[in-house]
């Protein structure tokens, strides 16, 4: 009995094996999180406009038409978001999601130097698919005393 009096048990918490695997988990998401950048390259045009409201962008994921600077369509929906599509392709993709979820905002994300004319086309086509109301994908714009001087 004395044996066991002499020894006493250690009630502490060892917690290096937290630790390594919190450092393994931080590697790894350093490695994917410049991965998971979804759509196509499109330098956006700079405009002041107020941003969606934040409750409706949390219920419905926005589909988003991108127009890069050839005149290619994309969607952010279907198996390669990174694959052009035809005008009727668009038109079908965004009418099934749309007839699936009509409150989902539709969005078009359009590079600077494509033409207007294939930017209002995109938004023709997202009407013939049924979207009643398209925003624009901008980037914010500098304050404009800065531009002026």
């Amino acid at each position: 009995m004395n044996a066991r009096r002499g020894k006493r048990l250690v009630a502490e918490m060892n917690v290096v094996p937290y630790i390594d695997v919190m450092l393994v988990l931080l590697i790894i998401f350093m490695i994917t999180a410049p991965m998971l950048t979804q759509g196509i390259k499109v330098d956006l045009p700079k405009a002041a406009a107020e941003p969606l409201p934040e409750d409706l962008m949390r219920q419905h994921q926005p589909l988003i038409l991108s127009v890069d600077s050839s005149g290619e369509y994309y969607l952010n929906i279907g198996k390669d978001e990174e694959t052009a599509l035809e005008e009727d392709a668009v038109v079908e993709r965004v009418a099934t999601v749309l007839k699936r979820e009509p409150q989902t905002p539709v969005l078009v994300k359009a590079d600077t130097n494509v033409p207007y004319g294939r930017v209002v086309n995109g938004m023709v086509l997202l009407q013939e698919a049924g979207a009643e109301k398209v925003g624009f994908i901008t980037d914010p714009a500098e304050a404009r005393n800065n531009k002026k001087r």
